[in-house]
């Protein structure tokens, strides 16, 4: 696939629109704002090496993406932590560097601080700190209309590392794209669902989508909490958009270690996980 056909099968705007359109409006989100996110990281890529090119690292992150046979895709739930320990306590650190490891924002945070490598950092940087987004191999950017100040305050971040993709909410414009997806978990799905190959299997682990949100959601929060209203609300969103998207996916999802939050998914206990990936 060359460089060009990747970016068509990146970019999922017009068939996220009615999403994004029931998203403003539910949530009072401005899309004046969101094309101002993505304005604003367009002139900090501006400020790159002249070689720099998305589409150049849009096809080495799906070469990565393809090196491994399975992936696996952390969210910031409270399940994240204690899955995490339970799978090193019995199989060892090394055990994760037999999948591609993907990461939603602060689950970065946990992954960095166990040394487990991180593939691919999706994040719209409210949940990591700048050593999170130098340690991960990619970052996969995302600007929208509430993070603005984020984006000025990673820009030096933004310039220096290559391994940068830019995303928006918006209508694509010079090699930033838009892959749909709403929040940092389920836009994953949505990115990488045409880049990866059929039979590599996803396992979604710490993607909890309950009513706690998980300590390491933000950078400020020191234990888990009770999610605010709109917070739940979010995480809805987030469960209609994988169902959504599952039903096109190709490839095998299972939900790891956690409550069900939905009859259309498949849920694997740790233990069912770690016999189907044992070595």
């Amino acid at each position: 696939m060359n460089n060009d056909q990747n970016k068509e099968t990146i970019n999922f705007f017009q068939g996220f629109q009615k999403w994004y359109i029931r998203i403003i409006n539910e949530f009072n989100y401005d899309e004046n704002k969101d094309r101002e996110a993505r304005d604003v990281l367009l002139r900090i890529l501006d400020e790159k090496d002249r070689d720099w090119s998305s589409k150049d690292i849009l096809r080495e992150f799906k070469e990565r993406l393809n090196e491994k046979q399975n992936l696996l895709i952390f969210g910031c739930g409270p399940s994240l932590e204690s899955s995490i320990n339970s799978i090193i306590k019995k199989k060892g650190a090394n055990f994760f560097n037999n999948f591609i490891n993907l990461t939603a924002n602060g689950a970065s945070v946990l992954l960095r601080e166990e040394k487990l490598p991180i593939d691919g950092l999706f994040s719209d940087l409210d949940g990591i700190t700048k050593q999170e987004f130098n340690y991960a191999k990619f970052v996969i950017v995302h600007a929208h209309g509430d993070n603005i100040e984020k984006l000025l305050h990673f820009k030096k971040e933004i310039i220096h590392k290559r391994n940068i993709i830019p995303t928006t909410q918006v209508k694509p414009k010079n090699g930033i794209y838009n892959p749909g997806g709403f929040t940092d978990g389920d836009r994953i799905v949505y990115f990488i669902k045409n880049l990866i190959l059929p039979h590599q299997k996803l396992y979604l682990i710490g993607m909890d989508f309950k009513e706690t949100v998980g300590r390491f959601s933000k950078t400020y929060m020191k234990q888990d909490a009770l999610a605010t209203p709109i917070k739940i609300k979010k995480l809805e969103f987030a469960v209609k958009l994988i169902e959504e998207i599952y039903k096109e996916l190709k490839n095998e999802l299972y939900f790891v270690n956690s409550k069900k939050v939905s009859k259309k998914f498949t849920y694997l206990s740790l233990s069912q996980f770690l016999k189907e990936e044992g070595n």
